[in-house]
């Protein structure tokens, strides 16, 4: 079965299950002023298999550097626009529950449009500066769990065999075409919250000590246990077809109250909702080791970025 069949599948799906484009499900207080840093999709951009056929034979530099291209230029989903929220809680010393609101894309970053998408592996370097550019960030493993917890949907994870062959454009494409099946099977409507589809980029701490490595989690099984250990074991050049980067607000609310998700990761009382580590210091600094571009993208959306890059 051809990409774009797999594809137009889906889409069928989606609009045979009378939901129009997108799910319906509440999405407050994760509205779309949380999505205008990322760039409009031209009318004319490509979509998901008009651009695998032109990565395809690329090396794996030129082929990051056109995924790169054309996340800059904004030629993402429309759905992947619409974010869910995902909410989690922190104790307090006096036993009072702290309500916290994460916003986090429905899917993994995808290249094309809602009819024809690919679903992207690309470097944790380019998933940080993409993120950094359109205003969000990558999540933890803990988030990766909450996400897998709330999701509407759980697909169950499809790993093709193991080899060279893995950081193809040709497995990235056959693995898509099965999540595409695989949608269309359950019926799930565009912008509901997934999960299963992909193994996580995620931050965290060890990568303070292995800024050569990417860090990757996730991709729970059926019985909601990770196939994934968190791991920092391949290069920073590594990416195959199970990675996906799942984008998350640089925005969240506490208490219905907005504030910056690194403030938060840094703040010894709350940091340990987001991440099972507890806190991440100087999480921008960290980024910044990790992918020079991406401090100047924060600074653009955070206001106290000094502040909170110094806090310790």
């Amino acid at each position: 079965m051809s990409y774009r069949i797999v594809v137009w599948i889906a889409g069928f799906a989606v609009a045979f299950g009378g939901t129009g484009a997108f799910a319906s499900v509440s999405r407050a207080p994760c509205d779309d002023s949380l999505t205008q840093k990322i760039p409009t999709r031209a009318h004319d951009a490509r979509g998901g298999h008009a651009f695998a056929e032109q990565i395809r034979g690329l090396t794996e530099d030129e082929r990051e550097a056109q995924i790169r291209e054309e996340l800059r230029s904004g030629n993402i989903p429309n759905y992947l626009r619409r974010l869910v929220p995902v909410r989690l809680e922190a104790p307090t010393p006096n036993g009072v529950k702290v309500d916290i609101v994460v916003c986090a894309a429905p899917d993994y970053l995808a290249i094309g449009s809602d009819d024809d998408f690919l679903l992207m592996p690309m470097r944790l370097a380019t998933a940080l500066s993409t993120a950094s550019e359109y205003g969000f960030t990558l999540p933890t493993p803990r988030l990766v769990d909450a996400i897998y917890a709330q999701a509407a949907a759980h697909f169950v994870p499809q790993p093709l065999p193991a080899g060279n062959e893995m950081r193809s454009t040709d497995y990235s494409v056959r693995h898509n075409q099965l999540v595409g099946v695989q949608r269309a099977e359950l019926g799930i409507p565009l912008g509901e919250l997934i999960a299963g589809d992909k193994k996580d980029l995620v931050l965290t701490n060890r990568l303070r000590d292995h800024l050569d490595r990417v860090a990757i989690y996730g991709w729970h099984a059926t019985d909601g246990r990770p196939i994934q250990p968190l791991s920092t074991v391949h290069g920073w050049r590594y990416a195959d077809y199970s990675h996906g980067a799942r984008l998350i607000s640089t925005q969240v609310f506490i208490d219905g109250k907005p504030r910056s998700i690194f403030d938060v990761i840094q703040d010894g009382k709350l940091a340990g909702a987001l991440n099972s580590e507890g806190v991440i210091a100087n999480v921008i600094g960290l980024i910044a080791r990790i992918d020079s571009q991406a401090p100047a993208a924060i600074a653009a959306i955070v206001p106290n970025l000094k502040s909170i890059a110094s806090h310790r």
